[in-house]
């Protein structure tokens, strides 16, 4: 095991971190609580999550400020405090979208997100010390914060990455699931009253049975979000409500009304064969 990664696995063990990120990311929770909001930091209406595209303009931007830095001379000392300026204004939204995405997270990967924002929020500060240096004609001074803002960001990067890839935080969980092709029996007709719900498992797959009158709506169990198990949410007549963190999606096709969701919901196609229902994949 790499020492970063032994470094990321101690800080996901960092239990005193509980005691300021469980108040601050009730905060953040309370602050982004609109649908509008919600969604619009969730990358709801992209299909995937928001923050991982934003946070390649600030990277990118302070990455080519420091080349400019160091192998640009005068005669492009403007363009590197332009993207200097650049990355630290695009940090904000980035920061925005990745308190969004954190404060729906628990345990370890609340640990690792926690210190993943302090590293980035330290590296905006050293960065806009930098402008500031620069404007005032510290040339040298500007240099040198600039280059430790980079430093202090790439360690947020990997914890970032670590977040993503070793913790699947925001991953689909319903990527790798494999609903029937053909029409496969699943549950009893006379066994789903009306508006109530029913999971049941098929090919390893959990599917939620809902009946609407002489409707029956199958969509995949497992919210796409986070996992919650969707039986067990709120429902109404054309929605269903993810317990865990609020994810709507229409019972019809599984799109999402309100995030932290941003992919859809997958749906089956269903009948009633020789007194069973049947569901099968969509197209």
């Amino acid at each position: 095991m790499s020492t970063l990664h032994q470094l990321a696995r101690r800080v996901e063990r960092l239990e005193a971190l509980d005691a300021v990120a469980k108040p601050v990311a009730a905060r953040v929770r309370r602050l982004l609580r609109h649908r509008t909001v919600r969604n619009l930091l969730s990358g709801t209406n992209l299909g995937h999550p928001l923050h991982p595209m934003l946070t390649d303009v600030p990277i990118g931007a302070w990455s080519m400020a420091a080349l400019l830095d160091t192998v640009g001379g005068r005669t492009l000392a403007p363009a590197a405090d332009l993207l200097v300026a650049t990355g630290a204004v695009a940090a904000v939204p980035t920061a925005a979208s990745g308190l969004n995405d954190w404060s729906d997270t628990l345990g370890a990967e609340a640990r690792v997100g926690f210190v993943h924002a302090a590293a980035n929020s330290t590296a905006l500060c050293l960065y806009l010390a930098s402008l500031v240096a620069r404007l005032r004609g510290r040339r040298g001074a500007g240099r040198v914060l600039g280059l430790a803002g980079l430093s202090v960001a790439g360690a947020g990067a990997y914890l970032g990455g670590h977040l993503g890839y070793v913790r699947g935080v925001n991953v689909n969980r319903t990527a790798w699931h494999n609903p029937p092709s053909e029409w496969t029996p699943v549950l009893p007709a006379a066994e789903l009253a009306d508006r109530q719900a029913r999971r049941v498992e098929t090919q390893g797959t959990a599917v939620l049975l809902y009946r609407v009158d002489e409707r029956i709506h199958a969509l995949d169990a497992v919210c796409s979000h986070a996992g919650g198990p969707l039986e067990k949410g709120n429902f109404d007549d054309v929605c269903v409500t993810c317990p865990w963190h609020g994810s709507t999606f229409r019972l019809a096709d599984g799109h999402i009304e309100r995030g932290p969701a941003s992919s859809p919901q997958p749906v089956y196609e269903t009948r009633v064969a020789d007194g069973q229902i049947q569901i099968r994949a969509t197209g």
